[in-house]
């Protein structure tokens, strides 16, 4: 399968950079490029990429609006954005706004075409080393309120409130199945179903959800 992209980015450079770098891979293909998040939206309607590599801070409309006109459209086109780690208020804005993840700009070239395979194939991707912090501090700068003990997430198994809790605390699907003694292949599927279940985009929403329910908590 080729996964289709649209670079998003005001910096021809760092544009130029990711295409030539994805035409040496053939399962990755360019198909459009924007400069401002106005036309990274118009290439997503008429293009209909499978991912949008896209900036944050651009010209006019910024990645967070694009993401979030994209998100909530017809298309399937999924967003991973590109930020860096004095921008973690952008990020929340960019989470909030139905991003699939994020890649921090100065990563290696070859971790963003990961990333953007990752989110291609209907997971979620975050920096690593950043995952529980950025998330943790976007559920605590979205609640202003005390924390609330968990509440009952409706319609799900109690093992699936298991798996829940565990990808709330950053866990890998191979972690999940070797703290719950099970196959990675169950725990993707536990995965699959909190998924289907919980109406999440991916798995990024599924951590802020257990932030949300209280599975998991802030630390103190």
């Amino acid at each position: 399968m080729t996964v289709r992209v649209v670079l998003a980015d005001d910096q021809p450079l760092v544009r130029s950079g990711l295409r030539v770098i994805m035409a040496d891979h053939p399962d990755l293909e360019v198909v459009g490029e924007a400069a401002t998040g106005s036309e990274a939206v118009r290439l997503v309607s008429d293009l209909s990429p499978d991912v949008v590599v896209m900036d944050i801070r651009m010209p006019g409309m910024d990645g967070i609006e694009a993401t979030r006109l994209i998100t909530a459209g017809p298309a399937t086109t999924r967003v991973l954005v590109l930020t860096t780690f004095d921008e973690d208020d952008h990020v929340y804005g960019a989470l909030r706004a139905g991003a699939s993840g994020f890649v921090v700009k100065d990563m290696a070239l070859d971790d963003i075409l990961a990333a953007i395979r990752v989110v291609a194939a209907g997971d979620a991707l975050i920096a690593p080393g950043v995952t529980r912090r950025l998330i943790a501090d976007f559920i605590g700068r979205s609640k202003a309120a005390p924390q609330r003990s968990p509440r009952p997430v409706e319609g799900i198994t109690e093992r699936e409130r298991e798996v829940l809790t565990l990808v709330g605390c950053g866990r890998s699907n191979t972690e999940i199945a070797e703290d719950l003694f099970i196959t990675v292949a169950t725990a993707k599927s536990h995965v699959s179903r909190l998924l289907t279940k919980l109406g999440a985009r991916d798995r990024v929403q599924l951590v802020i959800t257990a932030y949300e329910t209280g599975l998991v908590t802030l630390p103190p």
